[in-house]
């Protein structure tokens, strides 16, 4: 049985702590996955040293990525710092031989990402992007049911995420809104998404035209705080200025012929974590909200006239995947179960040398979606994808 090696790099974050322990849980529930895996260093330069050694007995600690990617001990380069790092550190990982998992956006550019897909190709190196709520075993479901036809040609695509985290005018400022850390903003933290169930289930996207927008210019600059977390304003705080987009609304084509709306944000008040999609066809549609994160809606022209409409099908251990968690339907495989297919999958995938989807091929025409969006904003006019 083969073991794979795992250095997690941004260890001290939110991601960082959802890769370490997806990584060390898979096994639970999808036995050895073709191979096991075991985190082997943790890489951070904000948590302590103490609090990293916890989460993974044995571990290395490191100050340093370069650290990770010099070491013959580790396969596997697990990438979850901020977005402007996220090229360097890949392509540098690849040339050094190392698979590579990368959280999303996979680079700044759609340039970039082409580059380290190809780098990849000529190496023969397993790459993932962490695309994980499309791995979620209901969108299985959904391609199943698109692949056989059963709503027929996919005419519209409609798809949303929104969230609240900037609502507030007075929240605080923090990297994600730094243009220089994340030059895309919410489009390409929240957007690309909503792009992923997009690529993996209409096809890719030859045209848009996008609006991007800034809400709140400038917010007040409280040190040492994380997502999520509140703070008390004394008024004396600095503000930083805001550079990078708050929330976009899209029209595009696929290259199949169908339409696309979508819009995301991160000041939609209210929204905590709003994420849906419509899939309309000749013969039928699908219909999903995460409120309802294992239930799929679909409807066909196939039911008698007069017994038309949507029916609710919840995903259940009929799915190989969802079967690992629960032998019951409906019983809430969500965002962390996700994160532990992705492991169990970037394992497997290395073992057989066997390319899973999201790689890095995908990521790169996620990108091109996301560099289209902001040239369009700024040009304001229809941008073609090659």
């Amino acid at each position: 049985m083969r073991e794979i090696r795992v250095a997690i790099l941004g260890a001290s974050g939110w991601m960082g702590r959802v890769h370490t322990m997806a990584f060390q849980t898979f096994p639970h529930f999808f036995g050895d996955s073709g191979g096991t895996a075991r985190v082997v260093a943790l890489g951070s330069t904000t948590g302590t040293h103490a609090d990293l050694a916890f989460r993974a007995p044995g571990a290395k600690i490191l100050d340093n990525w370069q650290d990770a990617v010099a070491d013959p001990d580790i396969d596997l380069i697990d990438i979850c710092l901020p977005d402007n790092m996220h090229y360097e550190v890949a392509k540098a990982a690849l040339l050094a031989g190392k698979h590579v998992f990368c959280e999303k956006p996979l680079a700044e550019t759609a340039a970039e990402a082409r580059e380290l897909a190809n780098i990849a190709r000529e190496k023969g190196l397993i790459t993932r992007v962490g695309h994980a709520f499309p791995r979620n075993p209901v969108h299985d479901l959904a391609k199943e049911i698109i692949e056989a036809g059963e709503i027929g040609e996919i005419t519209m695509f409609k798809g949303c995420q929104h969230v609240d985290m900037f609502g507030d005018p007075l929240v605080p400022y923090m990297w994600r809104a730094n243009g220089e850390l994340a030059p895309t903003g919410i489009v390409g933290d929240t957007g690309t998404h909503v792009f992923s169930f997009m690529e993996f289930l209409v096809g890719k996207v030859s045209s848009l035209i996008a609006d991007n927008f800034i809400v709140t210019p400038k917010r007040p600059v409280v040190d040492g705080l994380g997502l999520g977390e509140a703070a008390e304003l004394t008024g004396s705080e600095a503000w930083a200025d805001i550079t990078n987009p708050d929330g976009s609304n899209i029209i595009c084509t696929f290259a199949n012929g169908a339409r696309g709306l979508v819009d995301f944000s991160r000041v939609a008040t209210g929204r905590k974590f709003m994420q849906t999609y419509e899939i309309y066809g000749t013969k039928g549609s699908l219909s999903y909200t995460y409120d309802e994160v294992n239930r799929l809606r679909f409807y066909t022209n196939a039911d008698p006239v007069g017994r038309r409409g949507y029916r609710e099908i919840d995903v259940g251990p009929e799915n190989e995947t969802y079967a690992a968690f629960s032998p019951l339907p409906n019983f809430s495989v969500g965002y962390n179960e996700s994160k532990i297919i992705e492991a169990a999958e970037v394992v497997r995938s290395i073992v057989s040398g066997t390319p899973m989807w999201p790689t890095f091929e995908t990521g790169h025409h996620i990108c091109q979606i996301v560099d289209a969006c902001m040239e369009s904003s700024r040009q304001k006019s229809w941008v073609n994808i090659p």
